[in-house]
């Protein structure tokens, strides 16, 4: 792996991590693309559309997410009350809970850091930020999510 070139190494790195995570959202049948979602409706009702522009993705992965966070009940979708061609997408009481439980930014750290010592950890942060900085129009979705500080994938 040394031989490995840099983008090779962070490449197979963040992959590691986002399938630990997916397992452990996997629990709550959620995925790495639903918990955003789950994060944003923590401000209230959203449009579809709202949803995918505060997450990066388009209107039609939102659908999907949406729909996919319906049948597991942790939204539901209500008729806008001055407009009844639009929907609002609502957490519900279950939804606020697997969120709770699934989105702990404990979890979320540990697996994002483990094996490096706090001066280590400090020290990717800062590089990430500038790697960010100098890479501004990734691809949807590639920017920091919607997570509370303290909250999200770490």
């Amino acid at each position: 792996m040394e031989q490995w070139p840099t983008g090779r190494m962070l490449s197979a790195v963040a992959r590691r991590i986002e399938h630990e995570w997916d397992a452990h959202l996997a629990r709550w049948d959620l995925t790495h693309a639903s918990i955003p979602v789950l994060y944003v409706l923590l401000g209230g009702p959203r449009s579809q559309r709202e949803l995918a522009r505060a997450t990066g993705v388009t209107e039609q992965t939102m659908s999907r997410i949406v729909a996919g966070l319906e049948r597991r009940g942790y939204v539901e979708r209500h008729v806008h009350p001055h407009d009844a061609r639009r929907h609002d997408v609502v957490m519900t009481d279950a939804g606020r809970q697997a969120l709770t439980e699934a989105g702990d930014a404990r979890v979320a750290e540990e697996m994002s850091v483990r094996g490096l010592d706090a001066e280590q950890v400090a020290q990717l942060r800062q590089i990430l930020a500038v790697m960010l900085a100098a890479h501004p129009d990734g691809p949807p979705g590639g920017a920091p999510g919607p997570y509370p500080a303290g909250h999200g994938r770490g």
